[in-house]
């Protein structure tokens, strides 16, 4: 078999030819490199990486990195399999950085995020347990030490790879004319993000409250912090809007809240037998606080019913207080059957002081008695 035929140019690319097996090397290479890099972004490697109890972003991060890094590598292979030199440790044009130097910036840049993921999981999970801090305070301080960490990793790592840094001063002012044209909201929602976990006017496990939004925060991110609600609904609100915005902790300083419960019953009932049954209701839940003790209180005179407010404290409002609320009414409702005080519904009394009102049954017609015979 003549394999000078498989040899022969077949087409060039510069100065450099390409031959029949150097084509077929290159696609070879290249589905070899396309066949790796769907690989490692597959649904198995995710979970043999989540093994080692890797943080989920910093997976995907690292898969998509890899693979791209997978494909990059066969590429430059199956170029220069097919003939045309690329060779690892020139420089690119433009960018003076050979292959080989971007591969070592890509792997250094994985280690340095992988550092970063590693030693908030340490300092939350590990190291700060046993500190005595509040559980929120940990997770703030793990947050900022994992964020320094990552920036001074970059910079270390662009600097070991000869990227000089006076040389980003222009890329730095690009960036702050990109903030002040269009990427206000970032810039606001990242400084947000340092303020809080600064300041903490909420932190992990808080009852908060902003705009229509409710929940308890379970995770204080770079940009934004996500809500969880009782109904298990995750709502991700800008950080910003905990800061420019009025917000509702119901948990800050101290979980103890304040609950009034309006209570309605008929004219004539006994009030005081009405304290005790409200009185009675409240001391019937195992939430409620003994101290400060419940009270209630005598609102007003309604136009149908005696108003009455119960007021009693409970930590709930940190957890469930729709059912708190809900339990109390069905005692509330229980106690004021037992002791036969009646709750109204709405009524009007219709007073005539002259002249004469005709009262029809539903039987008659235009004023007239029904054909059966019947009267009003």
């Amino acid at each position: 078999m003549n394999f000078a035929l498989f040899e022969s140019p077949l087409f060039y690319v510069g100065q450099h030819y390409v031959s029949v097996l150097g084509l077929i090397a290159f696609i070879g290479l290249f589905a070899t490199g396309l066949i790796l890099a769907r690989f490692v972004q597959s649904s198995c490697v995710r979970r043999l990486l989540s093994r080692f109890k890797l943080d989920t972003n910093f997976i995907a991060i690292v898969t998509t990195i890899l693979s791209l890094a997978a494909l990059v590598f066969f590429t430059v292979s199956a170029i220069n399999a097919a003939g045309v030199p690329l060779p690892w440790d020139a420089p690119l044009p433009g960018v003076k950085l050979s292959l080989l130097q971007i591969l070592l910036l890509i792997v250094m840049l994985i280690g340095v995020f992988w550092l970063s993921s590693h030693t908030k999981r340490f300092l939350f999970n590990r190291f700060l347990v046993n500190s005595g801090l509040n559980r929120s305070l940990q997770y703030a301080l793990s947050q900022i030490v994992s964020n320094v960490v990552l920036v001074i990793g970059i910079l270390i790592v662009l600097t070991q790879t000869g990227i000089n840094l006076g040389a980003l001063a222009v890329f730095a002012g690009a960036i702050g004319v990109g903030i002040g044209m269009g990427l206000q909201g970032i810039a606001s929602n990242f400084i947000s993000g340092l303020v809080i976990l600064a300041e903490r006017p909420i932190s992990i496990g808080d009852r908060v409250e902003v705009g229509e939004s409710a929940g308890t925060p379970k995770r204080i991110g770079a940009r934004s912090t996500v809500i969880v609600t009782n109904d298990n609904i995750s709502i991700i609100v800008p950080n910003s809007k905990f800061i420019e915005d009025p917000v509702t902790n119901w948990t800050y300083g101290h979980p103890r809240v304040r609950f009034r419960i309006p209570v309605g019953v008929a004219y004539g009932s006994d009030i005081d037998k009405v304290r005790e049954a409200l009185i009675a209701a409240d001391r019937e839940h195992p939430k409620t606080l003994s101290d400060p003790a419940p009270n209630v209180f005598f609102a007003e005179f309604g136009e149908s019913s005696l108003n009455f407010e119960l007021v009693v404290w409970c930590s709930e409002m940190s957890g469930r207080p729709l059912r708190y609320k809900s339990d109390l009414n069905f005692a509330i409702e229980r106690k004021l059957r037992e002791a036969n005080i009646e709750i109204p519904s709405p009524q009007r009394d219709l007073h005539v002081r002259s002249g004469v009102v005709q009262v029809a049954s539903a039987g008659t017609r235009g004023g007239q008695p029904a054909s059966d015979g019947s009267r009003a």
